[in-house]
């Protein structure tokens, strides 16, 4: 059996190596992903993206979305001019290219990376403490990045495979385009899911380290977690209150593993029909990004703090990203756990959540180990 599905693995890749290879070599655009909980892959090729203001969840563009983390700024779709969708190693939609093809690091879309001096980040926790201190704000998200050189002969769709094998809950994604630059990632956050007139979203905060030893339902969460995990549960309730819907259910909070950590999470849904909300996806997607979890409380207090002091450019880290009206559902996750890829390195993204209760110290760590995945398949 385990030989049977090495071999559809193989079998699959390769089909998925040919089109991307085919793509870039017509300067054509891409994503691949997993659908979260399933064996589910998909891979839409595009001829030309699009930059759009706003993001329909309920019937508009066919593809995919990868949007930055600054909400002013314009949102990346990719139309699905082509797409192959597999279930458990089998293609189930789309052709088979003629020939199998490969494409290395080098044939993938990058730019030059900014290097911006930035501030040590216990500095930058510390600065983050005392603008919560002063009364200026309750939450504060700051993050960084770290950059590690890596093999041209890196092949990154063997990673995308590992990151499927490790992060079997997660969104796990590859994307390539001229307007973005290539990004690959496992993220754990659901930001905004529309499927069969449900609407979905969760409350992700708090994080520790996790082993196969940790029974998770005696983990004990500090103070400092709870209460940052239930700040993001009130900027999500507060955003219900902005457009007065009342009829939500409300699970949680419990622990979820992502990876080599775990987390408190809450789930929200609503039901559309019910409602009468039938853009509910739509109109929360706009209030909610970005959340408390990867910006702040209050949100536009922050968002200042994190744009004058973090002193870089997230760019697409900490975003949104998904596929939208595909078969009916659009599932969009917020962009964590993520690298962007340069010709000459890897740039790993993290952040964590600083309240009353932070150390500095331990903010660092957090952020050490939840580049360490990512990390370790970049630096074999």
């Amino acid at each position: 059996m385990q030989e049977q599905a090495t071999l559809q693995t193989l079998q699959e890749t390769e089909i998925i190596s040919s089109h991307i290879a085919v793509a870039l070599k017509r300067k054509h655009c891409f994503c691949l992903w997993k659908t979260p909980g399933t064996d589910e892959k998909f891979l839409i090729t595009s001829a030309q993206v699009f930059e759009e203001t706003e993001v329909t969840l309920e019937g508009g563009t066919k593809g995919f979305v990868f949007a930055p983390f600054l909400p002013t700024e314009p949102k990346t779709v990719f139309p699905a001019d082509t797409i192959l969708h597999f279930q458990n190693g089998h293609l189930v939609e789309g052709n088979v290219v003629s020939e199998v093809r490969s494409f290395t690091t080098t044939d993938l879309y990058t730019s030059t990376p900014k290097n911006n001096p930035t501030p040590g980040y216990t500095q930058l926790v510390e600065q983050s403490l005392a603008q919560i201190e002063s009364g200026q704000l309750e939450k504060i998200v700051p993050s960084r990045y770290s950059d590690f050189s890596y093999s041209p002969r890196v092949n990154v769709l063997q990673i995308f495979n590992q990151l499927c094998e490790n992060h079997p809950q997660a969104l796990v994604s590859f994307v390539s385009s001229p307007q973005t630059g290539t990004w690959i990632g496992a993220t754990p956050e659901l930001l905004v899911s529309v499927a069969n007139n449900k609407f979905k979203t969760v409350a992700l905060a708090g994080t520790l380290p996790y082993s196969p030893a940790v029974n998770l339902k005696n983990v004990a969460w500090t103070q400092k977690e709870i209460e940052e995990q239930a700040l993001v549960c009130r900027y999500i309730i507060n955003c219900f209150k902005k457009i007065r819907l009342r009829e939500y259910e409300e699970h949680g909070p419990r622990t979820t593993v992502a990876g080599n950590v775990m987390h408190l999470k809450t789930d929200y849904e609503v039901d559309m029909e019910a409602t009468n909300f039938p853009q509910l996806g739509s109109v929360m997607l706009k209030l909610l990004h970005p959340t408390s979890a990867v910006c702040g409380m209050p949100l536009a207090p922050a968002l200042d703090f994190l744009q004058t002091m973090e002193g870089y450019d997230r760019e697409f880290y900490s975003g949104y990203l998904g596929p939208i009206n595909i078969n009916s559902t659009s599932t969009v996750f917020v962009n964590l756990r993520c690298a962007q890829l340069f010709a000459d390195r890897v740039r790993i993204y993290a952040g964590a959540g600083v309240t009353q209760d932070s150390d500095a110290a331990e903010e660092f760590r957090e952020t050490e180990v939840k580049m360490e995945n990512l990390k370790k398949l970049f630096t074999v």
